[in-house]
This record gives C-alpha cells, sequence and structure tokens, in this order.
C-alpha cells in the first residue's frame, strides 16, 4: 500500500500546476496644477538716460533670474494646460515683455511650449501651451527660463517716474 501511495504522489507531484492568488489595490491619482516662480524676490529694471542730446534712452538688460515651475496630471481625456501672464498696471509708453524658453532641467512628461515672446497688460496673455501630465523640477534652472525686458513703445507717451512697482501675475490653467 505504501508502495501504491508512494507512486501516486509522485505521479501528481510531476503533473505542472497553477496557483494563484489574487490582490485588489485601491489607487488614486489626483488631478494636479501647482506652478510658481523660482527664486523668490523683486528685481528692478531701470531705464538709462543719454549723456548727449539727441540719443534716445537706453533700455535695461532683460532679466534672466526666473523660472517657472510647475507639476501637472490631467483628468483622463482633460485639456491641456496653458500659463497666462498680465501686470497690474501698464506705464504709458513703455512695453513689458516676458519670454519663456524651452523647458530644460530635471522634469518630465508632456511640458508646455513657449509662446514667445509676448508684451504684457492687464489682460492675461498665454506665455506656455500644451501642459499635459509633466513636472519640470523645483528651483532655477529647471522649468522654463523666464526673459522680462522693457522697451520704449511711444517716445511721446513717456514721463519721469521712479521705483514704480509693477506686478507681472502668472496663472496656470487649462
Amino acid at each position: 500500500m505504501k508502495l501504491k501511495e508512494s507512486i501516486i504522489c509522485l505521479i501528481f507531484g510531476l503533473i505542472p500546476g497553477t496557483i494563484f492568488s489574487q490582490t485588489t489595490i485601491p489607487m488614486t491619482l489626483p488631478v494636479v496644477t501647482l506652478m510658481d516662480i523660482e527664486p523668490a524676490g523683486t528685481f528692478t529694471l531701470n531705464f538709462t538716460a543719454p549723456t548727449e542730446a539727441g540719443q534716445a534712452l537706453t533700455a535695461p538688460a532683460a532679466n534672466t533670474t526666473k523660472w517657472v515651475n510647475y507639476t501637472s496630471a490631467i483628468a483622463s481625456g482633460g485639456l491641456t494646460r496653458r500659463i497666462t501672464a498680465s501686470i497690474n498696471a501698464p506705464i504709458a509708453g513703455v512695453n513689458i515683455r516676458v519670454q519663456a524658453a524651452a523647458a530644460s532641467g530635471a522634469g518630465g512628461g508632456t511640458l508646455g511650449t513657449s509662446s514667445g515672446l509676448v508684451t504684457l497688460g492687464t489682460t492675461a496673455t498665454t506665455i506656455i501651451t500644451g501642459i499635459g501630465g509633466a513636472f519640470t523640477g523645483t528651483g532655477a534652472n529647471n522649468g522654463h527660463r523666464l526673459t522680462i525686458s522693457l522697451a520704449v513703445n511711444t517716445y511721446a507717451n513717456l514721463s519721469a517716474r521712479t521705483n514704480t512697482p509693477v506686478i507681472i501675475t502668472y496663472t496656470i490653467t487649462e
């Protein structure tokens, strides 16, 4: 009898069988929309007066110290996002311009595309389009470098002023 049981165990032991188990894992991937400008703080742009009669004002060198960082996770089938910029108040005779560079740094995903050089006003203007599921990395040297510049648009509208604050507001939206 023991020999018969041993043979049966040996036969069943040689027949391949699949044994499995399943586990259900609930998962949540939230919609995420985060954006900031790095590094924090202000900067100054000042025109230079000419030293000879008949010469034009000299525009200040553009500021390239600011970076836009973002994290975006869109809903399934959702729209891509964009970043807009606007100013709190125009300065007569002066164009305030911004240009976002192509994304660079430690990010990944569907990063946005620059809209090129845009002149800002009190109405929001798109500066970056096509942001999908993406992240740029944080801080300076990650995301889109911003070039902010000033240019005279109409000399007849210029009036002297000192320390006039202009606030640029950036918004990420669908």
